[in-house]
């Protein structure tokens, strides 16, 4: 995993796949969430609490959680775990997006190392982190699956919300 692919190869094998799957959905993430200050962040609409900069905070520590604690078993190490996550929604005009893309970049970057460890550590198929009661201990593969419908669903929310505050729409940020 040398270089970061920003699109899924168009007949790559399963682990390129999924990371450039997992890759373009951040990226498109960013673009969603980019340009814009504390006020356009702080965007609801309709009855939802979620806002970009909620966005980016709550996938911080998705990331963190995902592969550090359930990939590794690992201490997430994000500043604010001990805030409830319902509170990553709870964005305003005065929260500081500088801290929320820094936070979110880190777990971005922390999590690309952690799954290359894993990968060279056993592939797709090393299921050697946290172990759930009742269900058991995940799969690389699984795990990136997950996230990547995590980001999937919340990009789907930052196209609603981006469209709302200027008009920007599309599904692929600009080369």
């Amino acid at each position: 995993m040398a270089t970061i692919l920003t699109e899924p190869p168009l007949a790559g094998d399963e682990f390129d796949t999924l990371i450039g799957s997992l890759e373009r959905a951040r990226r498109t993430l960013e673009w969603k969430c980019s340009d814009l200050d504390a006020g356009a962040m702080a965007t609801k609409i309709g009855a939802s609490d979620i806002t970009l900069g909620g966005l980016l905070r709550h996938l911080a520590r998705v990331e963190a959680v995902t592969f550090a604690w359930k990939l590794h078993d690992r201490d997430p190490h994000q500043p604010d775990m001990s805030v409830d996550p319902a509170e990553d929604w709870k964005w305003t005009a005065n929260d500081d997006p500088g801290s929320a893309w820094a936070a979110w970049r880190g777990a971005v970057s922390r999590s690309r190392e952690l799954v290359a460890e894993a990968f060279a550590d056993g592939g797709l198929g090393r299921a050697t982190g946290h172990e759930f009661d009742g269900w058991g201990t995940p799969s690389l593969r699984r795990l990136l699956v997950d996230m990547i419908e995590e980001y999937a669903r919340h990009v789907g929310h930052a196209d609603l919300i981006r469209e709302t505050i200027d008009g920007r729409t599309g599904e692929d940020p600009p080369d």
